[in-house]
Protein backbone atom coordinates (compact mmCIF):
# COMPACT_ATOMS: atom_id res chain seq x y z
CA UNK A 1 0.00 0.00 0.00
CA UNK A 2 1.36 3.27 -0.38
CA UNK A 3 2.25 5.33 1.90
CA UNK A 4 2.13 9.11 0.84
CA UNK A 5 0.49 11.23 -2.25
CA UNK A 6 2.22 14.23 -3.38
CA UNK A 7 0.38 16.33 -5.38
CA UNK A 8 1.69 18.48 -8.04
CA UNK A 9 -0.01 22.74 -7.84
CA UNK A 10 -0.43 23.95 -11.01
CA UNK A 11 -2.98 22.32 -13.09
CA UNK A 12 -3.35 19.50 -10.26
CA UNK A 13 -4.93 20.98 -7.35
CA UNK A 14 -6.16 23.75 -9.37
CA UNK A 15 -6.92 23.97 -13.00
CA UNK A 16 -5.24 27.60 -13.06
CA UNK A 17 -3.16 27.73 -16.70
CA UNK A 18 -5.43 29.78 -18.08
CA UNK A 19 -5.05 32.27 -15.28
CA UNK A 20 -1.39 31.74 -15.47
CA UNK A 21 -1.60 32.19 -19.68
CA UNK A 22 -3.53 35.83 -18.97
CA UNK A 23 -0.71 36.94 -16.12
CA UNK A 24 1.80 36.28 -18.79
CA UNK A 25 -0.33 38.27 -21.57
CA UNK A 26 -0.53 40.92 -19.47
CA UNK A 27 3.06 40.74 -18.22
CA UNK A 28 4.55 40.46 -21.60
CA UNK A 29 2.47 43.62 -23.10
CA UNK A 30 4.48 45.57 -19.90
CA UNK A 31 7.99 44.33 -21.89
CA UNK A 32 6.74 44.58 -25.36
CA UNK A 33 7.33 40.99 -26.20
CA UNK A 34 5.19 39.53 -28.01
CA UNK A 35 6.06 36.27 -29.31
CA UNK A 36 5.79 34.16 -25.98
CA UNK A 37 3.18 32.05 -26.57
CA UNK A 38 4.94 29.09 -28.55
CA UNK A 39 7.70 29.18 -25.59
CA UNK A 40 5.51 29.09 -23.11
CA UNK A 41 3.82 26.15 -24.25
CA UNK A 42 6.78 24.02 -23.96
CA UNK A 43 7.21 25.33 -20.52
CA UNK A 44 4.60 23.61 -18.69
CA UNK A 45 5.91 22.02 -15.33
CA UNK A 46 8.61 23.95 -14.86
CA UNK A 47 9.93 26.85 -12.54
CA UNK A 48 10.00 30.56 -13.01
CA UNK A 49 13.16 30.72 -13.92
CA UNK A 50 13.46 28.44 -16.77
CA UNK A 51 10.11 29.91 -18.06
CA UNK A 52 11.42 33.79 -17.44
CA UNK A 53 14.93 32.35 -19.80
CA UNK A 54 13.01 30.88 -22.38
CA UNK A 55 10.25 33.63 -22.52
CA UNK A 56 12.13 36.92 -21.66
CA UNK A 57 14.98 39.08 -23.74
CA UNK A 58 18.09 39.14 -22.38
CA UNK A 59 18.45 42.75 -22.21
CA UNK A 60 14.98 42.32 -20.05
CA UNK A 61 16.68 40.02 -17.47
CA UNK A 62 19.79 41.29 -17.28
CA UNK A 63 18.02 44.89 -15.99
CA UNK A 64 15.51 43.60 -14.06
CA UNK A 65 16.44 40.34 -12.74
CA UNK A 66 14.79 37.29 -13.20
CA UNK A 67 13.68 36.81 -9.75
CA UNK A 68 12.48 40.37 -9.78
CA UNK A 69 10.60 39.54 -12.95
CA UNK A 70 8.89 35.83 -11.61
CA UNK A 71 7.44 38.33 -8.33
CA UNK A 72 6.03 40.69 -11.01
CA UNK A 73 4.33 38.16 -12.77
CA UNK A 74 3.09 36.04 -10.36
CA UNK A 75 1.46 38.91 -8.37
CA UNK A 76 -0.20 39.55 -11.62
CA UNK A 77 -1.47 35.43 -11.62
CA UNK A 78 -2.73 35.78 -8.29
CA UNK A 79 -4.63 39.06 -8.37
CA UNK A 80 -6.24 37.76 -11.37
CA UNK A 81 -7.20 34.12 -10.28
CA UNK A 82 -8.00 35.11 -6.35
CA UNK A 83 -12.08 35.71 -7.31
CA UNK A 84 -12.32 32.19 -9.68
CA UNK A 85 -9.69 29.75 -7.66
CA UNK A 86 -11.35 26.59 -6.87
CA UNK A 87 -9.99 23.23 -6.41
CA UNK A 88 -9.99 20.25 -9.22
CA UNK A 89 -13.04 18.58 -9.04
CA UNK A 90 -13.24 16.01 -6.37
CA UNK A 91 -9.99 16.97 -4.62
CA UNK A 92 -11.09 17.82 -1.22
CA UNK A 93 -13.00 14.56 -1.38
CA UNK A 94 -10.01 12.53 -1.99
CA UNK A 95 -7.84 14.57 0.18
CA UNK A 96 -10.67 13.66 3.18
CA UNK A 97 -10.29 9.30 1.82
CA UNK A 98 -6.53 9.61 1.78
CA UNK A 99 -6.72 11.00 5.16
CA UNK A 100 -9.37 9.01 6.81
CA UNK A 101 -6.95 6.09 5.39
CA UNK A 102 -3.55 7.52 7.08
CA UNK A 103 -1.81 8.54 4.00
CA UNK A 104 0.64 11.00 4.27
CA UNK A 105 -0.04 14.37 1.25
CA UNK A 106 2.61 16.50 0.09
CA UNK A 107 2.48 19.55 -2.41
CA UNK A 108 5.69 19.21 -4.99
CA UNK A 109 5.16 22.08 -7.14
CA UNK A 110 7.73 23.99 -9.33
CA UNK A 111 5.43 27.02 -8.59
CA UNK A 112 7.12 30.17 -5.73
CA UNK A 113 6.24 29.38 -2.25
CA UNK A 114 3.48 32.24 -2.49
CA UNK A 115 1.65 30.46 -5.15
CA UNK A 116 1.53 27.54 -3.15
CA UNK A 117 0.23 29.39 0.09
CA UNK A 118 -1.84 31.53 -1.73
CA UNK A 119 -3.60 27.92 -3.68
CA UNK A 120 -4.07 25.91 0.04
CA UNK A 121 -5.17 29.22 1.33
CA UNK A 122 -7.79 30.15 -1.07
CA UNK A 123 -9.11 26.95 -1.59
CA UNK A 124 -9.17 26.09 2.19
CA UNK A 125 -7.12 22.52 2.27
CA UNK A 126 -3.87 23.36 3.36
CA UNK A 127 -4.81 21.03 7.05
CA UNK A 128 -4.63 17.92 4.66
CA UNK A 129 -0.81 18.55 3.86
CA UNK A 130 2.03 18.25 6.06
CA UNK A 131 4.69 18.87 3.83
CA UNK A 132 4.70 22.07 0.91
CA UNK A 133 7.58 21.88 -1.34
CA UNK A 134 8.09 24.77 -3.63
CA UNK A 135 10.75 25.51 -6.49
CA UNK A 136 12.13 27.90 -4.88
CA UNK A 137 13.27 25.55 -2.11
CA UNK A 138 15.10 23.16 -4.71
CA UNK A 139 17.90 24.25 -6.28
CA UNK A 140 16.74 22.75 -9.57
CA UNK A 141 13.19 22.14 -11.10
CA UNK A 142 11.37 19.70 -12.77
CA UNK A 143 11.52 17.62 -15.03
CA UNK A 144 14.94 16.78 -12.57
CA UNK A 145 13.41 14.67 -9.43
CA UNK A 146 14.62 16.71 -6.58
CA UNK A 147 11.21 17.93 -5.56
CA UNK A 148 10.02 14.96 -5.36
CA UNK A 149 12.50 13.13 -3.55
CA UNK A 150 12.02 16.54 -1.46
CA UNK A 151 8.53 15.83 -0.94
CA UNK A 152 8.65 12.14 0.17
CA UNK A 153 11.19 12.84 2.25
CA UNK A 154 9.76 15.77 4.31
CA UNK A 155 6.59 13.16 4.96
CA UNK A 156 9.03 10.43 5.91
CA UNK A 157 8.62 8.34 3.15
CA UNK A 158 10.28 6.32 0.16
CA UNK A 159 9.50 7.61 -3.10
CA UNK A 160 8.49 3.77 -4.30
CA UNK A 161 5.81 4.25 -1.45
CA UNK A 162 4.31 7.33 -3.11
CA UNK A 163 0.99 8.61 -5.78
CA UNK A 164 2.16 11.62 -7.82
CA UNK A 165 -0.47 13.28 -9.02
CA UNK A 166 0.88 15.05 -12.25
CA UNK A 167 -0.71 17.33 -15.12
CA UNK A 168 2.34 18.10 -17.08
CA UNK A 169 4.86 16.03 -19.18
CA UNK A 170 7.86 17.40 -16.84
CA UNK A 171 6.69 16.81 -13.82
CA UNK A 172 5.38 13.28 -14.94
CA UNK A 173 9.16 12.60 -15.84
CA UNK A 174 10.26 14.05 -12.43
CA UNK A 175 8.12 11.94 -11.12
CA UNK A 176 9.19 8.52 -12.86
CA UNK A 177 13.22 9.62 -12.17
CA UNK A 178 12.40 10.27 -8.31
CA UNK A 179 11.33 6.66 -8.30
CA UNK A 180 7.44 7.27 -7.68
CA UNK A 181 5.20 4.16 -7.51
CA UNK A 182 2.48 5.23 -9.18
CA UNK A 183 2.07 8.72 -11.52
CA UNK A 184 -1.20 9.68 -12.21
CA UNK A 185 -1.82 12.37 -14.80
CA UNK A 186 -5.28 15.06 -14.95
CA UNK A 187 -5.84 15.83 -18.05
CA UNK A 188 -6.47 19.75 -17.68
CA UNK A 189 -3.45 21.07 -19.19
CA UNK A 190 -2.92 18.75 -21.71
CA UNK A 191 -5.41 16.57 -23.74
CA UNK A 192 -6.00 13.10 -22.36
CA UNK A 193 -4.77 11.90 -25.60
CA UNK A 194 -1.37 13.55 -25.48
CA UNK A 195 -0.91 12.48 -21.96
CA UNK A 196 -1.64 8.68 -23.16
CA UNK A 197 0.75 8.81 -26.10
CA UNK A 198 3.54 10.94 -24.70
CA UNK A 199 4.21 10.63 -21.45
CA UNK A 200 4.33 6.95 -19.06
CA UNK A 201 1.82 7.87 -16.69
CA UNK A 202 0.48 5.22 -15.14
CA UNK A 203 -3.21 6.44 -15.00
CA UNK A 204 -5.04 9.44 -16.59
CA UNK A 205 -7.93 10.93 -15.42
CA UNK A 206 -9.82 13.97 -16.12
CA UNK A 207 -10.42 15.03 -12.49
CA UNK A 208 -9.92 13.29 -9.01
CA UNK A 209 -13.65 12.29 -9.20
CA UNK A 210 -13.12 9.95 -11.28
CA UNK A 211 -11.02 7.85 -8.94
CA UNK A 212 -13.49 5.46 -7.13
CA UNK A 213 -11.22 2.88 -6.00
CA UNK A 214 -9.06 4.01 -3.08
CA UNK A 215 -8.07 1.01 -2.53
CA UNK A 216 -6.76 -0.01 -6.16
CA UNK A 217 -5.16 3.36 -6.28
CA UNK A 218 -3.00 2.98 -3.14
CA UNK A 219 -2.21 -0.75 -4.05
Amino acid sequence: MKKAALFDMDGTLVDNTSAHIRAFEIFCARYGVHDWKQRLSQAYGMGNDDIMRLIMPEEVIRTKGIAALADEKEAIYRQIYAPEIRPVRGLVELLERLHAAGVHCAVGSSGCRANVEFVLEKCAIGKWFEARISGDMVTRCKPDPEIYLTAAAAVGTDPAECVVFEDAKAGIEAARRAGAGRVVALATTLPREVLERETDADLVIETFADLKDLDALLA
